[in-house]
């Protein structure tokens, strides 16, 4: 009797630990594990913001797939999906090749959501990708370059726009780093200016009011200019325009107002719903035995009205259960069903300063920034161990990640 073949598309959190629990679950030789991924590294989502500002490398924040897997255990595929052949039981690949699957894990992460807004998608950038987000860091030494030469105030005027978690994270990167850059370039940081726009009252609405005081405090003290209750209406290349008729001239408008799930599941001949795939209780896709879907792209009712958030924390938690579900299904036992329990949530502000909440207890400045290296270093534990921990703070390569697919 042939081995199953267990293909997991999309190497994200929730793909990298599905994979890691199936090489431990597993017995020798009794299934083959495939991993498809477009590019050959699996980038830290929740980190990515420290790209866009330059103040990690990259290879603390995309770490080499091939180095995570075990080779003896989990075969690695780089190349894009185009579609899934549900009749065959086929990935088909861009390029014409398919790999066949018994089961199959969609895992493909998300896309950003601009809500149609003009010029967001053509103007702005987006911390969606290890790609998208070094391409905020380029275009801002590209700015500090032409502004030597035209003395244009708005190439020194930096928009975040949203205000959640990643938009705050931005913001606190771009504390941190703008002064050096400035520096470094021989601007006068007196002329950079950072905006963060927020169509609600406040940033981190979800958050205790003594957070929102915190953050909103954080912003003043290092002349971030807030607006909220603002939505933008409008953006070009060398402005944006809010509901209110105000405009503010900037050359860079980073957007962070909000995610969605892939657009090419649609492709995949698979139920939609809200533009997710539905799943029930065992992670499987609705009407599917041998479909999983997790993360971003999984529409897992958590009650009759309300969907889990499409965060990291809710893939981690699925990525362990969809592995054993599988292995389950191999064997012929019965399947578990997933509970999401949430364990609180840390942003960080910079380096030495983070807002959060875990269970009852808020945190804040130095010890919430603490808390966040913690929760990041747990999932590098997750992932590879002490080994990985200790390799990505002392012993982490500097040399910069070659990007050769668009993302």
């Amino acid at each position: 009797m042939s081995k199953p073949n267990i293909v997991i598309l999309g190497g994200g959190y929730g793909g990298m630990i599905t994979s890691k629990r199936l090489e431990k679950f597993l017995k020798s030789g009794e299934a083959n594990i495939t991993v498809i991924n477009k590019h050959d590294y699996h980038y830290l989502t929740t980190q990515l913001h420290k790209i866009g500002a330059a103040t990690a490398t990259d290879r603390q924040i995309a770490l080499s797939i091939p180095e995570l897997i075990n080779p003896e255990k989990t075969n690695f595929i780089k190349a894009e999906v185009d579609t899934v052949d549900t009749s065959k039981q086929e990935v088909c690949l861009v390029g014409g090749e398919r790999v066949p699957y018994d089961y199959l894990v969609i895992a493909l992460g998300f896309e950003v959501e601009t809500f149609g807004i003009p010029g967001i998608k053509e103007h702005a950038f987006e911390i969606r990708s290890f790609r998208s987000s070094k391409a905020i860091y380029h275009h801002i030494m590209k700015q500090f370059n032409l502004y030597k030469q035209d003395q244009d105030l708005s190439r020194l005027t930096f928009v975040v726009a949203g205000g959640g978690f990643t938009g705050i994270e931005m913001v606190g990167e771009l504390v941190d780093a703008l002064p050096k850059l400035c520096k470094e370039h021989g601007v006068p940081f007196e002329k950079v200016k950072i905006v963060a726009v927020e169509a609600a009252p406040s940033v981190i609405p979800f958050f205790p009011k003594q957070s929102v005081e915190y953050t909103t405090q954080f912003f003043e003290k290092h002349n971030v200019e807030l607006i909220t209750s603002r939505k933008i209406l409008e953006c070009t290349p060398e402005e944006i325009r809010l509901e209110n008729g105000a405009v503010i001239p900037t050359r860079t408008v980073v957007w962070s107002c909000g995610v969605k799930g892939n657009t090419i599941v649609k492709k995949f001949s698979l139920p939609i719903e809200r533009g997710k795939v539905p799943v029930d209780s065992y992670l499987r896709v609705k009407n599917m035995k041998n479909i999983f879907s997790i993360g971003d792209n999984a529409l897992f009712m958590k009650n009759e009205k309300s969907a889990l958030p499409p965060t990291a924390q809710v893939a981690l938690q699925q990525a362990p259960v969809c592995a054993k579900n599988i292995v389950a299904a191999i064997r012929g036992e019965a399947l578990t069903q997933f509970e999401y329990h949430h364990k609180g949530s840390v942003a960080s502000l910079g380096t030495w300063a983070a807002v959060g909440l875990v269970g009852s207890v808020r945190l804040s400045g130095l010890i919430g920034a603490f808390m966040k290296q913690v929760i990041e270093a747990r999932y590098l534990f997750m992932l590879g161990g002490p080994a990985l921990i200790i390799r990505q703070h002392l012993g982490v390569s500097h040399e910069p990640v070659k990007i050769t697919v668009k993302q």
